[in-house]
C-alpha cells in the first residue's frame, strides 16, 4: 500500500484533506469517494465538517448514520425489555381481592406454600453443633403434622373404642366362656415361675407404655381439660421418663418371651381345624389342641412381631439422628403411632380372654397352674402329653376327682 500525501489547510470549523492517489481509507469511509468518472489519482479534496463529510462537488455522505443505527437498535432494544417486566411486574403489584370483593390486606404476603416450592426447607440460624436442629419446616414435615394431629387420633379411637364395642357385645351374646364339666380338684402345672415372671414384668411394663404414650395423643384433648394444664404439664413430664424408661424391661421381655415360647408357637394342622371350630369361644365344640392354641400363637406372634415393631421404632425417636434424619425420623413416628394404637386394641382383647372371657384362665398366669378339666376342655393334646408324663396333682385332701 503507497503512501498518501494529505495536505492540511486551517480553516474555521473544517478539516480539509487531500487525496493524491487512491488508498484505504478508514473503515467509517467505505468504497471510492470520488466523483463518477474521475480517474484514479486525481486530486480530490474531502472537507469534514461537523458530523458531515463534504465534498468539492457539493455532493455530502452521514458521518454519524452507522452509530445512530446502532444507537436507535439499543434504544428498540431497551424499550422491549422495559415493557416487559412492567408486564411481568403488574400482576404482582395488582391489589388482589377477597372472594366478597374487599381488598385483601395480606395479598403480598409471602405465603408458605409458594416459600415451600421455592426453597424446599426453611431453615434458621443457631448456635449448638446439631446443625439438623436449624431446620424450622420442610415440606414433609407438613404431612407429619396431619398424621399426628388428625389420622392417628382417629385411627387409634376407632381401633380401641371398636375393640372395646366388640367385646362388650360379645360378652352379652356368649357370656363367660365356662369350665362345662366343672372343676374337678386337680391341676396342671401351666406356667414356671420364671414364665410368669417374665410375663407380668413385660405386661406391667407394658401397660405404663400404654398409658403414658395415649396420653401423647389423646392427653391434651381429654385429659388437660379435666386437671388443668399445670397438672397435665406435670403428668406429662413424668408419663415421658416413665415412656423412656420403662420401654427396656419392656423390650428385654418381648425377647425373652420369643425365645422361651417360640417352639410351642409354631403352626400345625391342629390350628387349622382349631379356626374351622371357633376355638370353643365363638361355638361349643372344642377341638383338640396342644400347649398353645391357634389363638394363643396369634396372641404370641403379635407380641413379638408388635412388640418389637414398637419397640425399635421407639429407639429411632428416643435416640434421634443417630440412625436416620429428619424425614426417617418421621417416618418412624408414624409406624410407632400406628403399630402402638393396633398393638394396644389386640391387648385389650388379651386381657379380656385372661379375665373376665374365660372361667379358670387367670389363674393359669396368677398361680401358675390350671384345674384338669380346664386343660382338657382348651388343651387335650397337651393335656394327655402331661398325664403320660407324671405331672398332674393329686385332688386336695377330702375331696374326691372324679373318674376319668
Amino acid at each position: 500500500m503507497k503512501p498518501i500525501s494529505v495536505g492540511w489547510a486551517k480553516l474555521p470549523g473544517t478539516v480539509i484533506m487531500t487525496a493524491r492517489r487512491r488508498a484505504f481509507l478508514p473503515t467509517r469511509f467505505h468504497g471510492d469517494i470520488r466523483p463518477r468518472g474521475q480517474r484514479a489519482g486525481t486530486p480530490c479534496r474531502i472537507i469534514r465538517r461537523c458530523g458531515t463529510l463534504a465534498r468539492e462537488d457539493g455532493r455530502k455522505r452521514p458521518d454519524g448514520a452507522l452509530p445512530t443505527l446502532r444507537a436507535r437498535i439499543r434504544f428498540a432494544v431497551g424499550a422491549f425489555l422495559l415493557l416487559g417486566l412492567i408486564a411481568l411486574a403488574v400482576p404482582a403489584g395488582a391489589q388482589q381481592l377477597n372472594p366478597d370483593g374487599s381488598p385483601n390486606p395480606t395479598a403480598s404476603s409471602v405465603k408458605e406454600d409458594q416459600l415451600l416450592r421455592d426453597m424446599r426447607i426453611i431453615s434458621g440460624r443457631g448456635s449448638i453443633p446439631d446443625v439438623k436442629s436449624y431446620n424450622i419446616e420442610q415440606p414433609a414435615g407438613r404431612d407429619w403434622r396431619q398424621f399426628h394431629e388428625f389420622w392417628l387420633p382417629w385411627l387409634g379411637a376407632a381401633a380401641i373404642l371398636g375393640m372395646l364395642a366388640l367385646l362388650v357385645l360379645f360378652y352379652l351374646i356368649r357370656g363367660m366362656v365356662r369350665i362345662e364339666a366343672g372343676r374337678s380338684g386337680r391341676t396342671l402345672v401351666r406356667f414356671s415361675g420364671f414364665e410368669r415372671l417374665v410375663h407380668w414384668m413385660t405386661a406391667a411394663s407394658f401397660v405404663a407404655l400404654a398409658l403414658s404414650g395415649l396420653n401423647i395423643t389423646f392427653g391434651k384433648r381429654l385429659l388437660e381439660p379435666l386437671i388443668g394444664p399445670e397438672a397435665f404439664a406435670t403428668w406429662s413430664q413424668w408419663a415421658k421418663l416413665a415412656h423412656n424408661y420403662l420401654s427396656f424391661p419392656f423390650t428385654l421381655g418381648v425377647i425373652v418371651i420369643l425365645l422361651m415360647w417360640v417352639a410351642w408357637n409354631i403352626p400345625d394342622k391342629m390350628d387349622v381345624e382349631w379356626i374351622k371350630a371357633g376355638g370353643g369361644v365363638v361355638g361349643h365344640e372344642h377341638p383338640p389342641a396342644g400347649r398353645f392354641n391357634a389363638g394363643q400363637k396369634m396372641i404370641y406372634w403379635i407380641v413379638v412381631i408388635g412388640g418389637g415393631t414398637v419397640a425399635a421404632s421407639g429407639y429411632l425417636l428416643m435416640f434421634p439422628f443417630y440412625a436416620t434424619a429428619s424425614a426417617g425420623m418421621q417416618k418412624a413416628q408414624m409406624v410407632h403411632g400406628i403399630a402402638a394404637v393396633l398393638f394396644v386394641s389386640v391387648m385389650i382383647a388379651h386381657a379380656y380372654i385372661g379375665t373376665i372371657g374365660m372361667q379358670g384362665a387367670f389363674e393359669a398366669m396368677w398361680e401358675g397352674t390350671v384345674d384338669l378339666n380346664w386343660a382338657k376342655q382348651h388343651h387335650s393334646a397337651w393335656v394327655d402329653q402331661e398325664i403320660a408324663g407324671g405331672r398332674t396333682t393329686p385332688p386336695p385332701r377330702g375331696r374326691m376327682a372324679p373318674a376319668e
